[in-house]
């Protein structure tokens, strides 16, 4: 089911706010993800997201796509410093030497002079060579390569690991989040430890979590879409998510969420709808390079 908004189009007035992190960079409350878009599309996509108010974009090797985020955000034409893109370190490109390699050919892509978020994409503990990935990063950042480091798809554990044998924690571990995968335990846990958790696949990748009554009950209620009250409630638990969408209106839309909020009620009704389900791989079991 699908609702339309009836607020307005948000404009580049509507940057969403910034999120601190612990080694003193910052994430944007909402940052365009481009997983899926082609070199030409993401540029596109990036550009105009940008003058929408957007200032993090997201990105990995793996999506096959930095030169044209890079291209894209060079076409909007903001001074440096004013927008952040981040890039993931693929599975395949896991190892010391390996990562040392694989983020120069990230930062020359992009065409950076320094990435501002570089992410371990998957744990991948059968390889174990995460923390050996890890220790590239906590180098490349000493270096001044990348401005700040975190993981994807890591669990606590994994996290302690990190810390334990590098003594460097990340900031950032970007993980399936959204209200029927709450993970609850997982982001208590990693706000115990400075460490903002990240919302990859907010609005459910397409398999029906807009559709849910209590989502769209609250859509209808304030006016907005069911997207827009999905990543409402990401944003009011503090996971900043990551939507994506071909579409520019949608964009925009995804984007204006910080004009209203939930109330109690509504919280209540979303929270029923927590069943644990995933809409992406499961980091315990699968692999992704």
């Amino acid at each position: 089911m699908s609702t339309e908004s009836t607020r307005s189009s948000p404009d580049a007035s509507l940057v969403p706010p910034r999120i601190p992190l612990a080694d003193g960079g910052w994430l944007s409350g909402i940052a365009l993800g481009t997983w899926k878009l082609d070199h030409d599309a993401a540029r596109a996509a990036v550009a105009e997201s940008i003058r929408a108010g957007y200032r993090q974009i997201d990105t990995a090797a793996r999506y096959h796509n930095e030169l044209g985020v890079g291209q894209g955000i060079r076409d909007a034409g903001l001074a440096p410093g004013e927008v952040q893109v981040t890039t993931k370190v693929r599975g395949g490109d896991q190892g010391h030497d390996e990562t040392l390699r694989a983020v120069e050919s990230s930062r020359r892509i992009l065409g950076v002079d320094a990435i501002d978020l570089c992410l371990v994409h998957w744990p991948l503990p059968r390889l174990d060579r995460y923390v050996d990935t890890w220790r590239a990063l906590v180098r490349l950042q000493a270096d001044g390569v990348v401005r700040s480091i975190g993981v994807s798809n890591f669990s606590l554990e994994q996290v302690d690991r990190l810390v334990a044998e590098t003594g460097v924690a990340p900031v950032v571990d970007q993980v399936e989040l959204h209200p029927r995968l709450p993970q609850e335990a997982l982001r208590a846990g990693l706000a115990e430890r400075g460490i903002v958790a990240q919302a990859w696949g907010p609005l459910g990748r397409g398999k029906g979590l807009l559709d849910a009554e209590p989502i769209v009950a609250a859509a209808r209620a304030h006016g907005v879409t069911p997207a827009q009250v999905a990543l409402r409630w990401l944003v009011e638990v503090g996971a900043p998510p990551v939507p994506k969408s071909g579409d520019a209106a949608r964009r925009r839309q995804n984007l204006d969420v910080f004009a209203f909020a939930l109330t109690p009620a509504e919280r209540a009704s979303i929270a029923t709808l927590a069943t644990g389900e995933r809409a992406g791989k499961d980091p315990s079991i699968d692999e992704e390079f």
